[in-house]
């Protein structure tokens, strides 16, 4: 299917991105030159971090998210290990708590303060040994709270219950050195990319292999859940080099619905997938452009909406969670790209053009994924799934759980809640009120120097 396909209605068509101004970026941050193609960068609406290069060890910086402009080249980072940093993750529900892997063999969980990074992080809270080559790949668990999967080059994959000492988990079967992983909604399932560019759905509780493709046609780098469409889609490249998107049902994964070559360039494509709009965005490491996709359940299953271009190229990408996104402004997603070039974290907006800005808009906002676990790792484990627990991202609206817990449980996750709901907004609101009030003096002093060369020259004359 060509992307110059037939006109098909879509109130997503004029999906445009918008790019910060430098005053409204991260400048001057030291990014990684790490050849690993990962994101290098994770955001959530308090933080962003991004993998820093450094001289011996490894490190990243954490930055308040509304801190923007010039970033001091002394800024407290966090280097507690002794290897290059290689992937960083915020855990989806806790805003202060974020997990790195390395080359030094470990993954460590760290907590940020509330009011951020104020000297050099080095004691994590947690270090989690098992691997005996570099770890390459991180990732949560979806709905279970305190659930972390990591892979190394040992071609182990462990998953981890943070709030104990060791894995929960070894996978019994040394599967190829996987390159991505990616859970289901209910993370009951998980897919994977493996070195041998084959896509592979696993049973994350047994380890075991339920289906593998075929790479005859296709040889994947990058794997997705498509959440809602019971699709699974991969990013690679064909036979003949050319970059290529696939999608496949995760039940049979003999052969592919679906298959597209987009372009001879050599960047690998991370595929981004927004389950409550249905678009696809696909971003090329090394390209300056990102492409925007609608796909639906029914063939031909994807459509092409528009791209972003830029002249300046990305290293990596981070996304900002639906709750942390602008509904005002009708933004429906929001990527933070690595611009090494430049030393430059801009952030980009994906806004949908409507006539009445400023208002909620119902049909661009369903219900979404919230910062709530579903249910324990212990249950997890025990074989229950849930889906996520939703919530409105309309101003002044929660939630209820709609999975009980105990008045014990519920008690102490209402006073964890409060205190980082409370403190943390405020803070970052008191700065900005600064930083207004700075600006309008600033301005007063002009306007008041102005006055005077006015009343000087205009004395000069008589």
């Amino acid at each position: 299917m060509s992307r110059h396909s037939s006109f098909r209605c879509s109130k997503f068509r004029h999906v445009y991105g918008k790019p910060a101004t430098k005053e409204h970026s991260y400048d001057g941050v030291p990014i990684t030159r790490s050849v690993h193609d990962n994101h290098h960068c994770s955001a959530n609406p308090c933080f962003i971090a991004v993998v820093t290069e450094c001289a011996g060890g490894g490190s990243f910086l954490v930055l308040p998210v509304h801190h923007t402009g010039r970033v001091d080249p002394q800024h407290p980072r966090v280097c507690g290990h002794s290897g290059r940093v290689l992937d960083v993750k915020w855990n989806p529900f806790d805003d202060h708590c974020i997990a790195s892997c390395s080359e030094d063999c470990t993954v460590k969980i760290w907590d940020i303060p509330v009011c951020g990074v104020q000297q050099n992080l080095t004691k994590a809270r947690k270090t989690l040994i098992g691997h005996s080559r570099r770890v390459g790949l991180i990732e949560w668990h979806p709905t279970a709270e305190n659930l972390l999967l990591s892979a190394a080059y040992d071609y182990k994959v462990l998953l981890w219950d943070v709030s104990q000492a060791g894995a929960v988990i070894r996978f019994p079967v040394r599967v190829a050195l996987l390159l991505s992983v990616s859970f289901n909604s209910d993370g009951s399932r998980l897919a994977a990319s493996c070195k041998d560019r084959r896509v592979r759905v696993l049973d994350p509780r047994t380890g075991k292999i339920l289906q593998v493709s075929s790479n005859k046609t296709h040889r994947a780098t990058k794997v997705l859940y498509i959440g809602g469409l019971k699709m699974l889609l991969s990013t690679g490249s064909s036979p003949w080099n050319h970059r290529q998107i696939v999608l496949w049902d995760p039940d049979d994964l003999s052969e592919p619905l679906y298959e597209e070559d987009l372009d001879g360039s050599a960047g690998v494509l991370f595929p981004f997938y927004d389950p409550d709009t249905h678009i696809l965005y696909l971003a090329g490491k090394g390209d300056g452009n990102i492409r925007y996709y609608e796909l639906s359940a029914e063939k031909p299953y994807i459509s092409f909406l528009t791209e972003y271009r830029s002249l300046l190229p990305q290293r990596g990408l981070g996304v900002m969670p639906k709750r942390g996104l602008d509904v005002n402004a009708c933004e429906v997603f929001r990527f933070y790209r690595l611009i090494a070039v430049k030393d430059l974290v801009e952030p980009l907006s994906m806004i949908v053009l409507r006539k009445e800005s400023g208002i909620f808009q119902e049909d661009l906002y369903p219900m979404t994924a919230g910062n709530q676990a579903a249910l324990t790792a212990q249950e997890w484990l025990s074989g229950i799934n849930r889906g996520p627990v939703l919530m409105s991202l309309k101003p002044g609206t929660r939630l209820a759980n709609p999975y009980p817990e105990s008045p014990a449980e519920k008690g102490l996750v209402r006073q964890l809640g409060n205190l980082r709901f409370q403190m943390g907004p405020s803070f970052y609101r008191q700065q900005d009120e600064i930083r207004g009030l700075r600006e309008q003096l600033n301005q007063k002093e002009v306007s008041n120097t102005d006055n005077n060369r006015k009343q000087i020259k205009s004395m000069k004359r008589k």
